[in-house]
């Protein structure tokens, strides 16, 4: 009976299966037994072998464990509900065969749902996790939902197209009198602003009243009095406040507070108020409120003056309405009303990020979307220059939510000296042998610890989580939104083969997504964004200065740390090259991208006192990818392609190591394995780009020097903006575009397209070098610097004076195959060269390598290299070794097949090993060093393994001979020792060829070791004695090429194509020429505009207007002439074909021809609707071309030429990113 009663129940079920398996929803699933368990905060609830559960409610336990078979499935109430399923637990743990599901990858979960980690760090026991252990199943799909995407126009700060205005006088000083705006009626921005002291004396008064006689017609008036106002205001202003609309001002008397805005020339729109004075606390306050209509909507100017506990004033331009359409590049219909947004910075300050609350919005297309309020910055949104600067727009909210619960402040011991909220949130743990891992669409807020180990997202040593491990359905986290969590967002360790996709991180604590420990490999992380990524203390690569010097358990002794063992805290932390990076953006942290030495990986010790883990103590290890991760066969660089670095405080990118190389990448800067490069091709830097931020909430604010206007800066106003910053070496720049560069020494800014590191202790080869380079708006190209210039320091370190960079084809220089040198390395200077003042360098040719000089016993003295056609000008070297390494070592670059001498500023090293390095075979440079009288030598020629010294494949004896001749005709392997002038002479000669870019030999790296015995102390400095006698005559070896020119029309140089995330992205090549009267009748021009070939010239006198799809592209359907000269009427109705006719977003060309100014007057406002600038009118019979768009705000593509008759044609030629 009772089997066949379970024969029964079997069957039964069998179809509800079947329909489960085939929707895939786990809660449709009717072996589920409902679950309804309530709130008990003590309950330690297992669920094991027979329990599945179908949870329907909010429940509360003290501990969750679920294994051996045991199943919790929640309920999905759906959509429409406004229930939602809440989880609290102190801790969840899925054991063997346990397992957890919300919704599925083929049937996502619809309602809301949240697992809640609650508990205090300092409880009895709380870890406050959700563990997956081996065997345990985690399924959990929440709606599919775009994780995010970038906005297509550019958002303006405070809605207004230049941004919302707010001025108060709290804090500016005793400002008495009248304050006066003047404010643009078609931007709403302050166009002019002053102040009249007219209590002081009737000259003000008289200047306020020219100042209103000089402010143009249609001008918006807005003044404010402050304290008093009214003793020395006499009738020529009040006649002038009386024609802007006034009726108060004969009415002004001892401190009224007193508010008035008018437009100037329409009196009747004026609004004012004044209010007796009683007594400075409890006056009041005068306020007005006008509101004016404009192209993009309406905006409201707030004026108030007030006496209550003092005197003052304030003005304030905003919108009026406290909402906004933002334009999105991607199909944005998955986010509703009510989901939270992200709108990532576009400026140097992360913290410009803001987030906002969607509205409904019945008018928006599926590419917009409408905010709650403004913004209180401007977020940039344009390909400009050719480069995608467009701003990151995240997605925050989801249905699923894990999150953890914390106290409204910081306590006991979770750093409250660094934070000053709680830091203890939840996390989730995944184990190694877990059974299923899926997750998709969750939120993750307040996740993580500042513990080790806790973090929102956590693969703990799991290992092979794809096919690898045996797993048919790979391990993935997707659509992920995690934000205000702290520690991290997602952690892989010891994990391999884990898809990372779709997934948000936004304001976290420490590196954001992190390899931890650098053995991970073939993780994907595919289109990922990454966004105000903050320090934290787990790390020393976490921490900022104040954290790094304060935390000191973990360094030797009473060593204090410096900021460069930390401050290395990224949104992207990759650790091993065997892991691909797809489409990710990190939009909100110190650096852009780091391939350096890494960290420290030893335990700290007296000679190391860094903590273990610390930044830039890596023991000269470098990034040196190879086949196989084996040195020992062939190099493979590592592909860097597409990266946009922009906005970065500190660096686009910083490279340094084995092969790297970048192709297609966008504004960065870069700074070993031998034989190695650095190579940039097909690439674009900018350096004052036309996203010039926002004043509020910059770090530094001050004025271009490209374009007089003011714009954020990443330091100081003397900073220099420098896009290749060469350092070490060699760096290859070949087909680079560079944008926008230019010095201010005005500002003290001394800015260029390429640079040499500053205070460089350490060395530039000769063998890097520029061609094809492309220069677009560029009054910069080079700058070596100067003592004494901001951030050039004294501009006197080793590789500060040996700097050297090499123009293969005159690109850069306009002489091929000429070298960039500082002026006073005379090392390298010969007859030929040609000064650049401008640029404080020289233009030298020649042949150069390296002498590297090694050398022990001592390692700290200064080294003086003195060249015998140049013995006025010795170059003193201090190297950049520490004085902890057992030797020093001097890097200059020498002119080969010449002579040199060597000094010391002490007794001579005991030990000396010269490197012949970028020699080629039979490559040579004579060298005396200079030594104590008496000094006997063991001189050796060595030849060894480049990456291992003590591998030696020859060591030879060296012979004395008796004569510098000798030496001269030898093959290197003799010295002399010249008692008179204590110089030993050596010839420096290679005896084979490098291979590529190796600066050792293709038989390993050749070298001289001197061992000398002294038997005196005296300073081996012995240029006395040395010179006159082997002085030279300077002589030019290599004659200096003839100078091409600098063009800018470089044939086939520069960046072949545009830099855009969207291999979509189209652009509009328009081409815009108007020609006045003489133009067409003298010169034979004739007025077109063409787009994409197609040509718009039917012959017409006046205005041609063309309006195109900003968004498509799509052809001209809206195009028409207005005689604006001979036809009064024309004038109106070219105004009301821009405002009425013409569609929003869209691109608006125009061209005058013949002649276009009789009746042109209301036109003229429209044109400076849709983005001219005055002057907009023409003279008589002139050209007027212009680029224009009709939407909310102005595009930095719009432009204009406004040319008299007989300077014109007025032309223009743009490409144009199309905004869909």
């Amino acid at each position: 009976m009772a089997t066949r009663a379970l024969l029964a129940v079997l069957l039964f079920s069998l179809p509800a299966l079947i329909l489960s398996q085939q929707t895939g929803c786990p809660d449709v699933d009717p072996t589920l037994t409902p679950w309804n368990p309530g709130h008990d905060p003590t309950a330690q609830v297992v669920v094991g072998r027979g329990q599945n559960y179908l949870l329907q409610s909010s429940a509360t336990f003290f501990s969750l464990e679920i294994k051996d078979g045991g199943r919790i499935v929640f309920a999905d109430l759906g959509s429409a509900s406004t229930n939602e399923i809440v989880l609290r637990s102190r801790e969840i743990t899925l054991g063997s065969e346990g397992e957890f599901h919300i919704g599925s990858e083929t049937c996502p979960y619809q309602g809301k749902a949240t697992v809640s980690l609650y508990g205090r760090k300092d409880d009895q026991k709380n870890s406050k996790q959700f563990l997956v252990m081996a065997g345990g199943t985690l399924e959990i799909h929440g709606q599919h939902k775009l994780a995010w995407t970038q906005l297509t126009q550019t958002v303006p700060a405070g809605g207004l197209p230049k941004g919302a205005y707010y001025y108060t006088s709290n804090g500016q000083g005793w400002v008495r009198g009248i304050h006066l705006r003047v404010i643009d009626e078609i931007t709403g921005a302050v166009v002019d602003s002053a102040r009249f002291d007219t209590y002081a004396d009737a000259e003000n008064s008289r200047s306020l009243a020219t100042f209103i006689d000089q402010v143009p017609s249609g001008k918006i008036v807005a003044l404010a009095t402050f304290d008093e106002p009214s003793r020395n205001l006499e009738d020529s202003a009040k006649e002038k406040l009386r024609e802007l609309g006034s009726v108060e001002v004969d009415s002004l008397g001892i401190r009224n507070p007193w508010v008035f805005v008018s437009v100037k020339g329409d009196p009747s729109v004026a609004v004012e108020q004044r209010i007796p004075y009683i007594d400075t606390e409890t006056t009041g306050t005068a306020t007005a409120t006008a509101v004016f209509d404009a192209f993009f909507g309406s905006f409201k100017v707030v004026l108030k003056s007030e006496w209550l506990a003092g005197t003052r004033c304030s003005f304030s331009i905003e919108p009026t309405a406290d909402e906004y359409v933002i334009n999105l590049k991607d199909d944005v219909t998955s986010w509703q009303p009510g989901d939270h947004i992200v709108l990532a910075s576009t400026d140097y300050n992360m913290e410009q990020a803001e987030e906002f609350q969607l509205l409904p919005c019945q008018e928006c297309s599926s590419h917009q979307v409408k905010i709650s309020g403004t913004t209180e910055y401007m977020h940039f949104g344009e390909i400009t220059d050719d480069v995608d600067l467009r701003g990151e727009v995240g997605l925050l909210t989801r249905n699923i939510k894990f999150q953890g619960e914390v106290e409204d402040s910081c306590y006991g011991d979770n750093f409250c000296q660094f934070f000053d909220y709680d830091t203890y949130g939840g996390h989730l743990k995944v184990l190694q042998g877990f059974k299923n891992v899926h997750l998709s669409g969750i939120e993750f807020t307040r996740m993580g610890q500042q513990v080790q180990g806790s973090y929102p997202v956590h693969f703990h040593m799991a290992g092979d989580v794809d096919e690898v491990g045996g797993y048919s359905r790979p391990t993935y986290v997707r659509e992920l939104s995690i934000h205000h969590c702290f520690s991290r967002c997602v952690t892989i360790h010891g994990t391999h083969g884990l898809l990372v996709q779709d997934t948000v991180g936004y304001d976290t604590l420490g590196h954001c997504y992190f390899l931890e420990d650098g053995w991970e490999q073939r993780n994907v992380l595919d289109h990922n964004l990454g966004l105000v990524t903050r320090p934290g203390t787990l790390l020393p690569s976490d921490r900022d200065t104040n954290m790094c010097r304060s935390m000191r358990d973990g360094v030797y002794g009473d060593y204090i740390p410096t900021a460069g063992d930390c401050n290395g805290v990224s949104t992207f932390w990759i650790a091993h090259p065997n892991n691909d990076l797809i489409n990710n953006a990190a939009a909100g942290s110190p650096a852009g991208l780091m391939l350096d030495g890494g960290v420290k990986t030893t335990q700290p010790t007296a000679n190391s006192p860094y903590e273990y883990l610390s930044i830039g103590h890596g023991g000269g290890a470098r990034y040196k990818p190879h086949q196989n991760a084996d040195l020992s066969q062939p190099r493979v660089p590592a592909m860097i392609e597409g990266l946009i670095a922009s906005k970065n405080w500190v660096w686009g990118s910083w490279i340094r190591g084995g092969d790297i190389w970048f192709d297609k990448c966008a504004e960065g800067a870069f700074p070993n394995d031998e034989g190695s490069t650095q190579q940039i091709w097909n690439s674009i830097f900018i350096g004052e780009s036309e996203n010039v931020g926002t004043e509020s909430g910059a770090r530094v604010w001050g004025m271009g020097g490209v374009k007089p206007v003011e714009r954020s800066l990443p330091h100081g106003t003397n900073h220099p903006l420098v896009g290749l910053d060469v350092y070490d070496g060699p760096i290859l720049a070949n087909g680079c575009t560079f944008k926008r560069y230019a010095t201010a020494p005005e500002y003290d800014r001394w800015s260029s397209a390429l640079g040499f590191h500053r205070s460089n202790t350490w060395q530039n080869t000769p063998t890097s070098n520029v061609t094809r380079a492309k220069f677009d708006n560029v009054q910069s190209r080079m700058f070596l610097g100067g003592p004494g210039l901001p951030s050039f320091g004294q501009n006197n370190k080793d590789g500060d004076k040996t700097n050297i960079l090499h123009d293969l084809d005159g690109s850069l220089t306009g002489y091929p195959d000429s070298y960039i040198v500082g002026p006073d390395n005379y090392l390298v200077r010969n007859p030929g060269c040609v000064e650049k003042p401008e640029w404080r360098g020289t233009f030298c040719s020649g042949k150069y390598g390296q002498l590297w000089v090694q050398a022990k016993l001592p390692n700290t003295l200064k080294m003086s290299l003195v060249r015998d056609e140049y013995p006025d000008h010795p170059m003193t070297l201090a190297g950049p070794l520490s004085h902890a390494n057992s030797y020093q070592q001097y890097q200059p670059v020498v002119t080969l097949n010449t002579s040199y001498t060597i000094h010391w500023d002490g007794r001579a090293p005991e030990q000396i090993f010269l490197y012949p390095i970028n020699f080629n075979s039979g490559d040579w440079v004579r060298v005396g060093l200079c030594y104590p009288s008496g000094t006997t030598f063991d001189v050796r020629y060595q030849r060894h393994e480049y990456r291992n010294q003590w591998n030696k494949y020859q060591n030879e004896d060296a012979q004395p001979v008796s004569s510098l001749a000798a030496v001269e005709a030898g093959n290197g392997k003799l010295f002399y020792f010249e008692e008179s002038t204590g110089l030993l002479f050596l010839k420096i000669r290679a005896n084979y060829d490098r291979e590529g870019d190796s600066y050792c030999s293709n038989m390993g790296c050749e070298r001289i070791r001197i061992a000398a015995t002294m038997t005196s102390d005296a300073v081996s400095n012995c240029m006395s004695t040395a010179y006159p006698k082997y002085s030279l005559t300077p002589t030019e070896t290599v004659p200096m090429s003839s100078f091409l020119s600098m063009a800018h029309d470089c044939a086939g140089c520069g960046a072949m194509e545009p830099i855009v995330y969207d291999v979509n992205q189209k652009f509009l090549e328009v081409t815009v020429v108007s020609a006045g009267y003489n133009e067409m009748w003298q010169q034979g021009h004739r007025s077109f505009i063409e787009i994409d070939g197609v040509r718009y010239d039917s012959h017409y006198r006046g205005f041609l207007v063309v309006a195109l799809d900003a968004l498509t592209g799509a052809a001209a359907t809206h195009h028409e002439t207005f005689d604006t000269h001979g036809q009064a009427g024309a004038d109106v109705a070219m105004a009301n074909f821009i405002r009425n006719v013409i569609p929003q977003n869209s691109i608006v060309l125009v061209a005058v021809s013949d002649a276009s100014s009789q009746h042109a007057q209301e036109c003229l406002t429209a044109l400076r609707e849709i983005g001219a600038q005055e002057p907009v009118k023409t003279d008589f019979r002139g050209n007027f071309a212009m680029v224009g768009f009709k939407g909310t705000f102005w595009p930095s593509w719009i432009q204009q030429v406004n040319l008299p008759s007989g300077q014109g044609p007025a032309q223009i030629y743009a490409k144009i990113p199309l905004m869909a």
